[in-house]
Formats: structure tokens, C-alpha cells, sequence
């Protein structure tokens, strides 16, 4: 027994003696072999310091997996705080910076800017338009310490004292003070570098590094740069991204922003932030007793989740090339007194998914940066988003939710007609029928593909506001679309509403509403939100631009959006195959006809037209705008559409829009220059 037991002792001992030996051979093994590079770098260091690697942010690829916003990368030249000359060590500094704004200069290359400051056309020192928070910033306590009230001369005589610019040029010490007041505001120091360029070419890198000896602390490291497929596609939509403010900072610092960081502006790169931002790594970075520099990985950087879109990136070229060509055309045929503009919105019927979302004028988003002040004044307001944003008096475009409510409610049957004598008195006013009607007898299928004014005073008199608005409530016109992007609410004009203004609803209010005027103000995507839920049967979905959130890599879906349903409307289907009666009307036999011949589907619609005053040179004009919603195929929809231009005299000059949409969408010819992406997956 007792030999048994010591033998089995001795074996234990031989194990434990092995497993340490195991252990220290393989612990040997990832220090020589694994990690040998950063312990040979170490062992050869009198200084380390850890410095981050910048995070590449997702791509953003349309529903097919088209990239719209990928990553490339470039040189960024960039100050490092262990080798720049020190704080105290201005004149240094400042010949050091200014030599490399001229060079930048004579290369004609941008440098990040973003003192608020500028000169006008006087030479006066003068504050940046749209830049409070920069300037709020750069007075503050943490800054300047500048009273709220001090003037921009204040702000750059504080710059020019500070950093000791008083033998400089204006000009020059302008240039100075911005790069200079660039560090300050990051707390330059070691591990916190301050970013000069960005996207540098290789030529200027060379130079930089062939002076380094001058250009002390001035170092090039490798960034990813954000890239645009196509820069004028969608750009109201896709968005763009900058530095992080002070007060986007000071929100975001609990989350691992840093004051060095950028972040979305606008757009789906502002509203998917969250996932769109990778995680940055560190690399640790030694220097030997000679001063020779090497580094080593210690945490790599993860890029951002890739957000997969519903645009369909030819459907949306189609669109906005189809948008442009009606409303110059349109101005080249009949004059239009106001700026070209308008916008257009394609939506899945059975899902609510975006499938294209057009403003015009529109601007190319991959030059933003060196245009932006340009933009910003131009006619037109390019940057504006008409489809999400703008709101208007849409007209006919509202005599189907009319003619449903009034249906739903028993006023009329499909038989019922109303005589037309092209006027209508109610109460001692009189409103007027611009059409010419083939029977002076009108029935609802007739009144929606004739237009007929009178027939819609009539009903909306009979059923009155509060019905009408019901109606109008179920399909989510004056309130939002529920996208993901800003877009305006809306005004459902009603004795309610007149109230919070202080005015007092009219009679007259009513039968004017019933044709789409009074004060009445939808947003185009909110028109074709309300074509889809006609077109579907009376479901009304949520609206959404984003189809699935992707990781970094494809491999997994970090999100899919499902179609999610707003209002089940309970509209009967009779009520509504008569008023979709009415609007294929219109689109094979009425107004639209001409447009939608030979196309492989028949195409639904309504036009409208109103009214509004605008101030053009200062005087109050009066002008029209032109609408028009439609959807396809009749018989089984799947998408929905509405084009607004803006001083065209008729809905139907936006028909070109619906007809190339349909052309692309259900297989025509639908031309379109392909995109060239490097890549792309299936989503």
C-alpha cells in the first residue's frame, strides 16, 4: 500500500514539474516570437508613450449593396507634442506653421480651418456666418475668457497677444492664430496631436519629410479618409461629417469622443452616429537613445457597423436626372418666374421603404467643404431638403382623401352625381370650376379624373372640416413620416388650429379645404405616404431610409428594420378601388395619359395644383406649384410616388418624373450610368 501510494506521488510531482515547463516554454514562445516586436523595442527604448489609431467609420451602401460612402486611405500631417517646439517657444512655432500654410498654399491644398474669424470686403475683422458655437466657444472661459459681448476685433487681438503675432502680417497672422488656436482648443500635447491636413498627397508628404529637420514635430501618419462613389447622389440624404463642437463634445465625451474626433453633421452619417463610429485603437510608440522611432500595435482600431440603405442608387439617379430635366424643360417652354426647385419621393407601397428621395437644386457632397460658404448664399438654397423639409398647399392632390371620407361616411355613393356650371356660391362667395367637363352631371370617379372643383365644395360643405381632417389624420398628412432624418410635421389647417394663431375659422375655410387649399401645408414625402396607403389597401407604414445595420465585416446583422404599421385606416375596399378607379383614370385616359403611354404597368394618379405668394425682388407675387402623386402597378402596387415644381401651373408637368420612375423601376429602358464601387456584398 505504501509503495502504491509513492508511486503515485512521485507521478504527480513529474507532471507538475512538466506543466511548469510547458508553461514558461510557451509564455518563452510569445515573448520571442509573438510579441517579440515590442519587447525588442522596449528593451531598446529610453521613452515610450502610447498614441491612438484613428477608427475607420462604416460604409453606408444602398439596398443592393452598392457602397454610397466608403473608406480609403490617406496621409493626414499632423503636430506631435514630444518633438513640436514647446508652448513658451512662439516664434518657433509660429515660423514652423506658417511655413507650412505657404507651402499648402502653393500647392493649393486646404488645411483644417476653423478659427471664425474672417475679413470682409473692408479688411475689417469680422465673425464666420453660421459659426455661434465656434464663436460662443472661442470666447468662453475654457478658451479666450472674453466677455459675451466682445467683438471680433476683441477675439483677435486676445489671439495675436497670446501668441505673439503682433510682427506678422493681418493676413498672416490670421493663418497663424487659426492653426495655433486649432491647438489650444484640443489641449495639444503628447498623445493628443493636433491635425494640420488631412488627405495629403504623396508629393507634399515627401517635402514635409525631406525638411523634417525644420518641420519639427510635423509628422504624416495614415488615416482613413471618407470617399463618395458619386457626390451628387443623394446627398441630402447620405450627409456629411466634421469636427465635433464643444457642445457635441461635451455630450459625447462619456462615450469615448474625443475633442480631436469627427462626427455626423447630417443626414444618415448624423442619424446613425452610433454605428456608423468604429473603435479606435493604440499603438505604443518607443524611441532609442539615437531618436530613432518605432512602434508597435498594442490595441487595433475596429471600424464602424455599415448601415445598408433602402435607396436604390440608379432608381435615385433616375429620379433626380428626371426631376431636373421637367423642371428645366418646363422653364425653357413656358418661363417660371421663381427658381427651378423641386423634389421628388419614391416609396415601397408594401413596406414603407424609401426607394429614392430627390430635392433639386441639389450640390455635389464629396466638394461640400470648399464650396460650403458658396452653397450657402446660392439661389435656390441647394442645401435645403425640399422631399423632408419644405411643406406646400398641394391642391387636387387632396380631392381622393375627400372623396374617401365622404364615401366612408354615406354622403355620396359611387352613383351620386352633382351639377357643374363651372362656379359655386356658398354663403355669398363665389369659387370657380376651371374645368370643361364632358357631362355637366359629375359623379366621384369623374370629379377625381376631371378635377371637378364643384363636386369636392359640395361634398366637403355636406360632410364638413372635422370629417374631412379625420380622413386626413388616418393618412398621416400634418404629422411626420416617422424616417429616420428630419423632416417637417406639417400643417393640417383647422378651427383648432386658426385658434392657436388667434384667427377665427372662415366658412369658406371648409369648401376651400375640400380642394386642397386654405391652409393646408404637406411635405412631398408625406404625399407619397398617403399615395401608398391608398395604393395598399389603408395600411399606413412608417417611413424608413434605413433597410439593416451590418458589422464591420458583413458577417452579421447588428439590426434589420421590419415594416412597422402606423395606422390600420379600416377603410372598406369598395371606398377605395372606386377613388383608385378615378385616379387610373386620370393616368390612361385623363391628364396623364400622353406621359405613361407604352409603359409595361398602368400607372394611377391625381394631379394639383395651388396657389401661394412669395416674395421675389421684394415685391409679393402670386405663383403656382404644381403636384403630382401616383402609384403602380394599378392592379397590384408596389411603389408610390409624388413630384412637387415649384411654379409650374400643373401637376402634370411633373409626369416625366413618374414616367422615368416607372420606366427604370418595372424594366424599361431606364438608362443610368452604372455606379463603379470597389466592392460590394448582398444584403
Amino acid at each position: 500500500m505504501h509503495v502504491k501510494i509513492t508511486k503515485g506521488r512521485r507521478i504527480a510531482s513529474v507532471c507538475i514539474v512538466l506543466f511548469f515547463f510547458a508553461f514558461f516554454a510557451l509564455d518563452l514562445v510569445k515573448i520571442q516570437l509573438i510579441d517579440g516586436e515590442e519587447y525588442d523595442a522596449a528593451s531598446t527604448a529610453v521613452s515610450e508613450r502610447t498614441s491612438t489609431i484613428s477608427a475607420a467609420r462604416g460604409e453606408i451602401v444602398d439596398c443592393n449593396g452598392t457602397p454610397l460612402i466608403y473608406n480609403t486611405q490617406g496621409y493626414t500631417v499632423i503636430f506631435d507634442a514630444a518633438y513640436f517646439p514647446a508652448g513658451d517657444e512662439n516664434a518657433e512655432r509660429n515660423s514652423i506653421i506658417l511655413s507650412l500654410i505657404k507651402l499648402f498654399e502653393e500647392k493649393s491644398l486646404e488645411w483644417i480651418d476653423i478659427l471664425p474669424l474672417v475679413f470682409d470686403e473692408n479688411g475689417n475683422i469680422v465673425y464666420k456666418e453660421d459659426s455661434d458655437s465656434l464663436i460662443k466657444e472661442m470666447k468662453s472661459a475654457d478658451m479666450l475668457k472674453l466677455n459675451e459681448y466682445a467683438t471680433a476685433q476683441n477675439c483677435f487681438d486676445a489671439l495675436v497677444d497670446r501668441f505673439e503675432l503682433q510682427n506678422y502680417s493681418l493676413s498672416d497672422a490670421r493663418k497663424i492664430a487659426s492653426v495655433r488656436y486649432g491647438m489650444m482648443r484640443i489641449y495639444f500635447k503628447i498623445g493628443t496631436p493636433y491635425v494640420f491636413a488631412e488627405n495629403v498627397p504623396d508629393e507634399t508628404v515627401s517635402l514635409v519629410k525631406e525638411n523634417s529637420g525644420f518641420y519639427k514635430g510635423v509628422d504624416v501618419r495614415v488615416d482613413p479618409v471618407r470617399n463618395y462613389t458619386d457626390g451628387t447622389l443623394a446627398p441630402h440624404i447620405l450627409g456629411r461629417v466634421g469636427a465635433i463642437d464643444a457642445e457635441e463634445y461635451a455630450e459625447k465625451k462619456s462615450l469615448g469622443y474625443k475633442i480631436t474626433d469627427q462626427i455626423g453633421k447630417s443626414g444618415i452619417e448624423s442619424a446613425m452616429e452610433e454605428y456608423l463610429k468604429g473603435k479606435d485603437g493604440t499603438e505604443t510608440v518607443y524611441t532609442d537613445s539615437e531618436g530613432n522611432r518605432s512602434s508597435v500595435v498594442t490595441t487595433p482600431p475596429v471600424q464602424g457597423n455599415n448601415v445598408v440603405l433602402t435607396i436604390n442608387a440608379p432608381l435615385q439617379k433616375v429620379t433626380q436626372d428626371a426631376l431636373e430635366k421637367a423642371l428645366l424643360d418646363y422653364a425653357g417652354s413656358k418661363g417660371n418666374m421663381v427658381e427651378n426647385a423641386g423634389a421628388a419621393v419614391v416609396i415601397d407601397c408594401r413596406t414603407g421603404a424609401i426607394l429614392a428621395s430627390a430635392t433639386y437644386p441639389t450640390y455635389d457632397i464629396s466638394t461640400y467643404a470648399e464650396n460650403a460658404a458658396a452653397l450657402n448664399t446660392a439661389a435656390g438654397s441647394p442645401l435645403w431638403n425640399r422631399a423632408l423639409l419644405s411643406t406646400y398647399a398641394t391642391g387636387s392632390t387632396m380631392k381622393p382623401s375627400v372623396a374617401i371620407a365622404a364615401l366612408e361616411e354615406g354622403a355620396i355613393t359611387e352613383d351620386t352625381t352633382i351639377y357643374c356650371s363651372g362656379s359655386y356660391e356658398y354663403l355669398g362667395q363665389h369659387f370657380k370650376c376651371e374645368q370643361d367637363h364632358d357631362t355637366r352631371h359629375v359623379n366621384v370617379v369623374n370629379a377625381i379624373d376631371e378635377s371637378c372643383n364643384t363636386f369636392f365644395y359640395e361634398v366637403g360643405k355636406n360632410i364638413g372640416i372635422e370629417k374631412m381632417n379625420e380622413y386626413r389624420i388616418l393618412f398621416g398628412l400634418g404629422s411626420k413620416t416617422g424616417c429616420e432624418l428630419g423632416e417637417a410635421s406639417g400643417v393640417l389647417d383647422s378651427p383648432e388650429y386658426r385658434s392657436s394663431l388667434g384667427q377665427t375659422w372662415l366658412p369658406g375655410y371648409t369648401v376651400q379645404s375640400a380642394i386642397g387649399q386654405a391652409g393646408n401645408l404637406f411635405s412631398p414625402i408625406q404625399l407619397a405616404n398617403y399615395c401608398a396607403t391608398i395604393a395598399n389597401g389603408g395600411t399606413r407604414y412608417k417611413t424608413h431610409f434605413v433597410k439593416s445595420v451590418k458589422s464591420h465585416d458583413y458577417s452579421q446583422t447588428v439590426f434589420e428594420t421590419k415594416p412597422e404599421v402606423v395606422a390600420e385606416t379600416g377603410i372598406s375596399a369598395q371606398t377605395l378601388d372606386i377613388v383608385k378607379r378615378g385616379m387610373l383614370k386620370v393616368g390612361t385616359t385623363g391628364y396623364c395619359a400622353e406621359y405613361f403611354r407604352g409603359l409595361p404597368v398602368q400607372v394611377a394618379c391625381k394631379t394639383g395644383t395651388s396657389q401661394e405668394i412669395r416674395q421675389i425682388d421684394g415685391v409679393s407675387v402670386k405663383i403656382n406649384n404644381g403636384f403630382l402623386i401616383a402609384f403602380a402597378p394599378y392592379d397590384n402596387p408596389e411603389i408610390a410616388i409624388a413630384a412637387v415644381g415649384e411654379g409650374m401651373t400643373s401637376g402634370v408637368f411633373v409626369a416625366p418624373v413618374v414616367r422615368a420612375v416607372c420606366d427604370y423601376y418595372f424594366g424599361q429602358s431606364g438608362t443610368f450610368e452604372e455606379l463603379s464601387p470597389e466592392n460590394t456584398f448582398i444584403p
